[in-house]
C-alpha cells in the first residue's frame, strides 16, 4: 500500500485485505497498479463520509460468490447511521464475474459512472436503502438474471416504507441481456426514481422494466404502499423481445407514472405495458408497434395518452369487446376483474 495525501493506490495481491485494512483518513483509492485485478470474495466498504473509488482503467475480476463492492447491514439502525457515508465507484473498463458487481446499501448520495459489468449472476448493481443515489454511463453485458435493482433493505427493521432507494437517478445506462436475464431494470417500493435516456437489447427477456410498490411482494392485488409517488421514464430504446411485458406497472392509485418517448424497435410478442396500477401518463411515444396492446390486470386503469402515435389510441365510445378498446386489453385479469372500463383513460392530441 502506499500513499500520496488521503489518496491510496489498490495493491494487486490483496484487495478485500485493503479495504479491510483502509487508513481513516483515506478518501481516495485508486486501481492503478495493474491493468487487470483479482479478488475472490466480497470487497467491504468502510464507513465514510466521501470515498473516491477510481477504477483508472482497469478490468476487476471476481469470484463467483463475490458481491463485489458491498458492505455489512446488521439492522434498520446501523443501516440509517450508515447513511452518512457516500461512494464514487467510477472509471472501470469492466468488472467481471461474481453474483454481483455492486452490492451497495445504506448510503445516502453515492455515484457510480462509466464502468461496464459483465456476467454476474445474481445482480449487476443491485441498491437497498440508497437515497439519491446516480448510476451514470454504465453498461451491463450478459447478467444472467437482473441488470440494474433498486430497492428498499431486507434487514431486520427495514420495511418498504422506511429504507427505500428514494430519488435516485439512472442516466444512460444499458443492459445487454443473456439468453437467461429476468429483468434489465427492477424499482422497487422507491419513490421519485428518474430513468432518461436509458437503453435494453440483447437476447429476449422476461422484462425491460419491472416497476412495482407492493409491499408485501404479492403481485395479485394493486400496490398500497403510502409512501411511493412516482416514476419518470424519458427517451427509453428498447431493442429486443420481452416474453412478460416489456414495461410493468404495478403502482399505488395515487403515483404518477409519467413514460414519454419510449421507441420499440422490433414487433413484441408480449404486451408493450403491463398495467396493474398507478396514474399512467404516455405521451410522445411517435412509434408504436402494429399489435403492440396495453395489457390492463384490473377493469377500470388510471392512463392518460397525450401526442402519442396513432395506433397507441383508446376511444371509451368504441369497444371491441367485453375485454378490450382498442390498444387497450383486460388480460390475465386479477381476480374481481372481468370487464374493461375505459372510464378513466383519456387520449387527447392524437398523432395522424
Amino acid at each position: 500500500m502506499f500513499a500520496t495525501g488521503n489518496a491510496y493506490v489498490v495493491p494487486v495481491d490483496d484487495v478485500a485485505g485493503f479495504f479491510e485494512r483502509l487508513p481513516a483518513d483515506a478518501t481516495h483509492v485508486s486501481f492503478s497498479a495493474a491493468a487487470e485485478y483479482h479478488c475472490a470474495g466480497s470487497i467491504n466498504l468502510p464507513e465514510r463520509q466521501l470515498l473516491v473509488i477510481d477504477g483508472n482503467g482497469a478490468k476487476l475480476v471476481l469470484g463467483p460468490d463475490s458481491h463485489g463492492f458491498t458492505m455489512h447491514v446488521a439492522d434498520q439502525k446501523e443501516a440509517e447511521r450508515k447513511t452518512a457515508s457516500r461512494y464514487v465507484i467510477r472509471d472501470f473498463a469492466s468488472i467481471n464475474g461474481g453474483k454481483k458487481a455492486v452490492d451497495l446499501k445504506a448510503s445516502l448520495g453515492s455515484v457510480i459512472s462509466n464502468c461496464r459489468m459483465v456476467g454476474q449472476s445474481e445482480v449487476a448493481i443491485d441498491l437497498r436503502f440508497c437515497l439519491m443515489t446516480r448510476l451514470e454511463n454504465i453498461m451491463v453485458t450478459n447478467p444472467a438474471k437482473r441488470g440494474f435493482v433498486l430497492r428498499q433493505g431486507d434487514w431486520p427493521g427495514a420495511t418498504g416504507i422506511n429504507s427505500q432507494s428514494n430519488s435516485s437517478v439512472l442516466e444512460q445506462c444499458r443492459v445487454y441481456s443473456s439468453k437467461t436475464s429476468t429483468a434489465a431494470f427492477t424499482i422497487l417500493n422507491s419513490g421519485g426514481v428518474r430513468m432518461t435516456d436509458c437503453i435494453s437489447e440483447g437476447h429476449t427477456a422476461e422484462y425491460d422494466i419491472f416497476l412495482s410498490a407492493s409491499l408485501s411482494g404479492n403481485e395479485e392485488i394493486t400496490a398500497t404502499s403510502p409512501v411511493v409517488k412516482s416514476f419518470t421514464l424519458s427517451n427509453f430504446h428498447v431493442e429486443h423481445k420481452t416474453t412478460k411485458a416489456s414495461i410493468y406497472i404495478n403502482m399505488p392509485s395515487k403515483a404518477a407514472v409519467s413514460i414519454s418517448n419510449v421507441y420499440w424497435n422490433i414487433p413484441l410478442i408480449a404486451p408493450a405495458i403491463t398495467y396493474v396500477g398507478g396514474q399512467l401518463n404516455l405521451s410522445e411515444i411517435g412509434w408504436w408497434p402494429r399489435g403492440a396492446i396495453i395489457a390492463s390486470r384490473v377493469e377500470a386503469p388510471r392512463i392518460n395518452i397525450d401526442r402519442c402515435h396513432s395506433l397507441l389510441f383508446i376511444d371509451p365510445k368504441k369497444r371491441d369487446s367485453p375485454t378490450r378498446f382498442g390498444a387497450l386489453e383486460l388480460r390475465d385479469p386479477i381476480p374481481g376483474n372481468a370487464t374493461l372500463k375505459a372510464t378513466y383513460v383519456r387520449t387527447r392530441q392524437r398523432a395522424m
